[in-house]
């Protein structure tokens, strides 16, 4: 066989059932062609080689069988059009240019982390009850043929299914992968719409943060708080709202739980595997198990998932459910209870059991949680005053009437306990505790207040303040009771004036200036005490501050007491010696002293006897003495004359001269006639004054003078002792 022929049938064994058109060509083309060149060509023709980061789309441009099924685009049966099967890298035969197209794409990668949604352009339509494809064994989309002809068939459209990280051999005539970065899809088989639709569906997707996983757990969450927001750090849960499934009865608001745990035959592991979630009995909608901490691959084409915060209830307070969700309750509260029903675990309403302090993974979707006090907490009713938790915030001081026509505004505080046992009652009574605030306890207490302010005046009402607050403490423990709640205590402030009211100020400065008064007693008293502890506070610090020396002191006035105590005892022994030798010195001193008053009589005696004796003897000596001068005087006759002559003789012995050289007369006496002294004068004067004063009697040279003489003398006479005498 030549050369020509023997290529000639290699290629009609080569080609299969497209070898008849070669009858076509006349035999002289090819042998006038040089082998080299033939062989090339020949290569050309049929070899198609595919790099190892790429696949082959084989597109069969035409084919005796036809082409393919109305509604269909995949041939699965040697009809012309798009091939199921994939071209992998390498080297490939009998793909003759002429019949085949062979489209090159990348491989699908999905980055590390990251999640690929597809959508598929071929398979079965869904049915109306469906928005995504269900999940089908196809090799992660790798195997077309799988999924279009598959025991169970796959679905056109969004697909249930997601690719997670790595590289996919995809035939992208049938499937359009969507990733982060971009769509993967042959760009001529879609049409502008299709294609604008595809490019909203990742759009929509970047938008939720779909390309990632669901991280559930500590992070940081963008929390808006009335007209602002923040971002705060939060402890978060997933509430899950699935698109895909049967819908929900009528009625109802929340999809049940199914499949929640590892040991049921269609477990869902938390929504990641939608066909066992869907096989379970799952609904679409907003589900009732949350997701809690943890990292999920979650399709966001079949489930949303809203991040929100734990519920926390903090400690002081208990969380009463209040559940939009579960089956018809029957009424725990019994029939004397008409102010609604509370209900048990599971049940539609409010639950009978609240939940303690901690943090809990709840499905604000299925029910709220209403957070009561159970510590003591204070409400004020005080206009523009409020606590954190704003029970108060619409309460304001109440305005009263007195008795004498006053009209203050009356602050009050009251301290209220709500038990944690009673709090679902508190709940379903009134719905929260700023409603039982509001809508009782406010106009109770207002009313109250009112009622008493009318039988007091202005002056009752600051002076009785402690028995009001405690009758208002009884009456009202009783009235909040019955409303489940207790009363722990009432605290009255001092009544406000109403705005340009002055009354009251005047009648208060009044009541001031009277206690300012008995305040400043006190106010002197206790200043004198703390003058007098301050003086004992000196004292103390001057003691202490002397304490060394005190010390000392003691030291040596005990050193001085035993020495004394050795002093005392040698003076007493010396005391007993000198008390020995007084006695004896006493008895001897008596015993002198008798002597000596002995002898002192004696001469006592002869003293006495010796004086008597001179005293006798002068006595007869001047009586003598004074008789003779009598005698002398009464020779003159006249006693004047004697008393001449002494003084002649005395003057004749004088060294004065007679007659002095001046002389000096005072004054003369009477004229004789009328009985004066005729020799009168100084010297006249000076003898009646020396006789006078001598003799106690005046001299006149009367005979009777010379008789009282007489008598003067015999008196001086009987006037000496009779023991001078004898």
């Amino acid at each position: 066989m030549s050369l020509v022929g023997a290529v000639q049938t290699s290629v009609l064994l080569a080609v299969g059932e497209g070898a008849h058109w070669l009858a076509w060509f006349n035999p002289w083309y090819l042998s006038i062609l040089p082998v080299p060149l033939f062989v090339l060509l020949f290569l050309w023709l049929t070899v198609r080689y595919i790099p190892n980061d790429r696949v082959g789309i084989v597109e069969k441009l035409w084919s005796s069988k036809g082409y393919v099924d109305e509604g269909r685009i995949i041939a699965m049966h040697g009809e012309a059009g798009y091939q199921a099967r994939l071209l992998r890298g390498g080297i490939h035969w009998g793909y003759w240019r002429w019949q085949y197209a062979v489209h090159k794409v990348r491989l699908v990668t999905v980055s590390e982390g990251k999640i690929a949604y597809v959508y598929a352009r071929d398979g079965q339509p869904l049915p109306s009850s469906q928005t995504l494809g269900r999940v089908v064994e196809c090799n992660d989309y790798q195997d077309a043929t799988a999924f279009l002809t598959g025991e169970i068939r796959g679905q056109r459209g969004r697909q249930r299914a997601i690719l997670r990280e790595g590289v996919y051999a995809i035939n992208l005539a049938v499937f359009t992968v969507i990733t982060e970065s971009k769509v993967q899809t042959l760009d001529h088989l879609l049409d502008r719409n299709e294609m604008a639709a595809i490019h909203g569906w990742r759009d929509a997707l970047a938008d939720v943060n779909g390309f990632r996983p669901v991280v559930i757990g500590r992070g940081v969450q963008f929390v808006v708080e009335g007209e602002e927001g923040e971002c705060q750090e939060v402890d978060s849960i997933g509430i899950v709202t699935v698109h895909d499934g049967p819908s929900l009865p009528p009625g109802e608001i929340i999809a049940p739980a199914v499949g929640t745990t590892a040991t049921d035959s269609h477990y869902h592991n938390n929504y990641q595997d939608p066909e066992a979630f869907l096989a379970a009995g799952g609904r679409r909608g907003r589900q009732y198990v949350p997701l809690t901490d943890g990292t999920y691959f979650i399709n966001r084409w079949f489930a949303s998932v809203e991040l929100i915060a734990k519920t926390v209830v903090p400690i002081g307070s208990v969380g009463v459910v209040v559940s939009y969700y579960g089956r018809e309750g029957q009424d725990v509260t019994g029939a004397g209870f008409r102010h609604g029903e509370r209900v048990g675990e599971g049940e539609r309403g409010v639950r009978e059991r609240p939940l303690g302090p901690g943090k809990y993974a709840f499905n604000t979707s299925a029910g709220s949680i209403v957070l009561v006090p159970t510590t003591n907490f204070v409400l004020h009713w005080i206009t523009g005053k409020t606590e954190t938790h704003r029970y108060d915030e619409s309460l304001k001081s109440i305005d009263l009437v007195t008795k004498d026509a006053y009209e203050p505004l009356l602050p009050l505080s009251v301290v209220v306990h709500i038990d944690y046992q009673r709090a679902p009652g508190v709940i379903q009574r009134f719905g929260d505790v700023k409603k039982l605030i509001t809508q009782t306890l406010d106009p109770m207490l207002s009313a109250f207040f009112r009622d008493i302010a009318h039988t007091k005046t202005m002056l009752e009402l600051l002076h009785d303040r402690q028995s009001i607050q405690e009758e208002a403490r009884l009456k009202l423990r009783d009235k909040f009771h019955e409303f489940d709640i207790e009363c722990v205590d009432v605290l009255i402030g001092k009544p406000d004036p109403r705005e340009g009211d002055d009354k009251i100020e005047t009648l208060l400065e009044q009541l001031r200036l009277r206690q300012l008064s008995v305040e400043q007693i006190d106010t002197f008293a206790q200043q004198r005490v703390a003058a007098e502890k301050r003086r004992v506070l000196y004292e103390a610090e001057a003691l202490a501050d002397m304490q060394t020396e005190i010390t000392n002191s003691r030291s040596r006035v005990q050193v001085a007491e035993s020495q004394g105590d050795a002093d005392l005892a040698l003076a007493r022994k010396k005391a007993e010696q000198t008390l020995v030798v007084a006695d004896a010195d006493l008895a001897r001193s008596r015993r002198e002293a008798e002597q000596t008053v002995v002898v002192a009589e004696a001469h006592s005696k002869r003293d006495q006897l010796a004086g008597q004796g001179r005293a006798q003897r002068v006595a007869q000596v001047g009586l003598a003495e004074a008789s003779v001068l009598l005698k002398r005087i009464g020779s003159f006759g006249d006693p004047r004359l004697y008393a001449l002559t002494q003084a002649a003789e005395h003057l004749s012995h004088s060294a004065q001269p007679l007659v002095p050289d001046r002389l000096f007369v005072t004054g003369g006496g009477a004229e004789p006639a009328t009985g004066g002294n005729p020799a009168g004068g100084l010297l006249g004067t000076l003898v009646e004054l020396l006789v006078a004063e001598r003799s106690g009697f005046e001299l006149s040279g009367n005979a009777s003078d010379l008789k009282d003489l007489e008598s003067y003398a015999e008196k001086l006479v009987s006037e000496i002792p009779a023991e001078s005498k004898a």
